[in-house]
């Protein structure tokens, strides 16, 4: 059982929580001065969309060896989650560029 994906998908996953609480952060500067937006509160979604991709994929990792059946589930699972997560980014930093949210 290889666990390839699950071991890409969790390094990225951290980095991308951190792009999005840059985002939180830098969209709370940008309130201050204009008006309230919800883009920091979909950003925090997109966050926890990245954890629970991180999450699944460490697991997937740890259960490699000792049930190889439900690592590879969890590893699509986490998969899916992370695509998940850079769909609604990609959307989010869109909408924000538009003005849109």
């Amino acid at each position: 059982m290889t666990t390839e994906i699950a071991r890409s998908i969790l390094p990225i996953s951290g980095t991308m929580i951190g792009i999005c609480t840059t985002l939180i952060g830098l969209v709370k500067i940008n309130e201050s001065i204009r008006d309230q937006t919800q883009v920091d509160e979909y950003g925090a979604l997109v966050a926890v969309a990245f954890l629970a991709s991180a999450a699944l994929s460490y697991v997937a990792i740890r259960l490699a060896k000792v049930r190889p059946s439900l690592a590879r589930r969890l590893e699509r699972v986490a998969d899916a989650f992370f695509l998940a997560g850079l769909l609604s980014l990609v959307i989010l930093a869109g909408g924000f560029a538009f003005e849109v949210v």
